[in-house]
């Protein structure tokens, strides 16, 4: 028999006392309060914090979600890098529609991200790959991402085959089946923990189905209950 208890999950809380999101604090635009923000938990020490849930909705795959880093934000929407052949690309194939969820919870902050996917340009994906550490740019072509393996050796063994392949005096290629996505947002929610579970939702909305996010005249923004 176990000796192990599980927690109480039930008495499980932190109360959130550290602050407050008004509509007169928000930035015109969703992207210059989320690099705000994003700049603010980065100079607090919050680590990784390009850190994000990236949820997907394949009719194969069903619906999963996974961290991953983000790469880039700018007026055409949030960028990251990946396989394709890896399970969230797949179900990015088949919905080209993704949410992405930044948990800053240190800072009593969440920002949520809704929209669709495209591929980013083969261009733009090969000058990332290229600032990537070597160590990085062999592991993409080591890892056939989400296929199953015997086990941690078989992969480790591909890894120094393509060491002997590329040596450190030769450039690694670009593979072929990896690269970066856009997520192109709908709508941006800036979320704020407040004290007995009165948080703070502040949503910017697009009025079009492709918005920058560098311009206010394209969001309006609308408060949503907790």
């Amino acid at each position: 028999m176990s000796l192990w208890q599980p927690p109480d999950l039930s008495g499980m809380r932190v109360s959130y006392e550290s602050g407050q999101l008004r509509r007169a604090d928000l930035h015109p635009t969703p992207l210059a309060q989320f690099l705000s923000w994003l700049q603010e938990v980065t100079d607090g020490g919050l680590p990784e914090p390009n850190a994000m849930v990236l949820a997907t909705a394949g009719e194969a795959t069903g619906v999963t979600a996974r961290t991953v880093l983000l790469k880039g934000a700018d007026p055409r929407g949030f960028s990251f890098f990946t396989n394709y052949s890896s399970r969230k690309a797949k179900a990015l194939a088949e919905r080209p529609q993704a949410s992405l969820v930044f948990p800053w919870f240190a800072f009593h902050r969440q920002v949520t991200v809704i929209g669709t996917v495209e591929k980013l340009p083969a261009e733009e994906s090969a000058n990332y790959f290229r600032s990537r550490p070597r160590g990085s740019q062999l592991a993409a072509w080591a890892s056939r991402q989400s296929e199953p393996i015997a086990d941690r050796r078989e992969m480790e063994q591909r890894l120094q085959e393509l060491q002997r392949r590329w040596p450190d005096d030769t450039e690694v290629p670009i593979p072929d089946f990896w690269g970066g996505y856009l997520v192109i947002a709908s709508s941006v929610e800036f979320w704020h923990g407040r004290v007995s579970r009165m948080h703070d939702r502040l949503r910017y909305e697009a009025r079009d189905e492709v918005a920058s996010l560098d311009d206010p005249a394209l969001w309006r923004i609308q408060r949503y209950a907790p």
